[in-house]
């Protein structure tokens, strides 16, 4: 008879996951000049904008537990999960810090963004101090393969500067037309922008163990498809998503005119609400208009074909993970965290 597998919930391998690796990340944050000190601790939800402390807050922890389960999937020591959890999560709101600035979000976690309550100026201040600390860390490791690891993080790096450029680019490009981006664009973007950390952060820790690089290849591969389906998700959020729980305005991106997604595909998709989406579009969008320009991308198809594709690159992880020799009990959890990953639409 064959015993299935144990259930494994999503939300308690992210807290399990946090709680390793919180007291370290406060403690490298900690060792900042006092003011990135206290707008990094912000960012991360920690405190409130005048150093008061705060409780709950704060992101999910993904890309942090990845990286706690990817070194756990190869039964790497402790310190090199915690390592790798902290260098990818100092490194994620670094990002975070510098991309609310670059989008001009005014929100996010519920609160003002870094750069609205601090100044643009003391944001970017923040965003290096952390970026910095996160190569600090890692560099002391204590690993002989320290440099491997380096070179993975300075790779994800690059690419995700790569994958930003490109989404900025993307919003000076007409709605419709020959130059109008395109899905396959769209998807070469998100795999590199968002993507790149999420494979990284599934092999620093592999990396400062001496893994395989077969191991290695598995993960990032899946990484980069978990980091396209997160970036799809997002996108719907970006457009449907409950403010309650997203922390953002509903219909924020397409009122910023943002090429997500659901509106290229919806774009893409020749029938007639698509038609008038674009010409929609062409126009500066107002509450009223921005609802009726979701429900064309709705109408047309773009909200489903983004979950499609969430759907597909999850799945495509999850093949590339359950074929690695992975430890059994790191695989279901990482299992797990794909399914989260794409199901935490609302």
């Amino acid at each position: 008879m064959t015993t299935a597998p144990p259930v494994v919930e999503a939300q308690q391998v992210l807290a399990r996951c946090r709680t390793l690796t919180e007291p370290a990340l406060r403690e490298a944050v900690a060792s900042l000049h006092p003011w990135p000190h206290r707008m990094a601790s912000f960012s991360l939800g920690w405190c409130e904008a005048d150093g008061t402390p705060a409780t709950g807050g704060g992101g999910k922890g993904m890309r942090q537990a990845l990286a706690v389960l990817g070194a756990e999937a190869v039964a790497a020591p402790r310190e090199h999960a915690v390592t790798a959890a902290v260098a990818v999560e100092l490194v994620h709101t670094f990002s975070l810090l510098h991309d609310d600035i670059m989008d001009g979000d005014e929100r996010r976690r519920h609160r003002a963004s870094a750069w609205k309550e601090y100044g643009t100026g003391p944001a970017v201040l923040a965003g290096d101090a952390l970026f910095a600390l996160a190569v600090e860390r890692l560099a002391g490791s204590g690993s002989p393969h320290t440099a491997q690891a380096l070179g993975l993080l300075a790779g994800a790096m690059r690419a995700l500067v790569h994958g930003q450029a490109e989404d900025l680019l993307f919003e000076a490009r007409p709605w419709t037309g020959p130059a109008a981006v395109t899905a396959a664009e769209y998807e070469a973007m998100a795999a590199a922008k968002t993507g790149a950390l999420l494979a990284c952060a599934l092999t620093l820790g592999p990396a400062l163990a001496g893994a395989p690089a077969a191991v290695t290849d598995a993960l990032a591969a899946a990484g980069r498809d978990l980091g396209t389906a997160f970036q799809a998700v997002d996108d719907v959020l970006g457009i449907w998503g409950d403010p309650a729980h997203t922390g953002k305005p509903v219909h924020g991106d397409l009122r910023r005119g943002k090429k997500t997604l659901p509106v290229v595909a919806a774009l893409a998709a020749g029938c007639e609400a698509g038609r008038r989406l674009g010409a929609l579009l062409g126009t500066p969008l107002d509450a009223d208009a921005a609802r009726r320009a979701a429900h064309l991308v709705e109408e047309a198809g773009g909200r489903a074909a983004a979950l499609a594709l969430a759907r597909e690159r999850a799945a495509a992880a999850r093949q590339r993970l359950s074929a690695a020799p992975l430890a059994p009990g790191a695989r279901l959890e990482l299992l797990a965290l794909a399914d989260h990953l794409v199901e935490r639409h609302v």
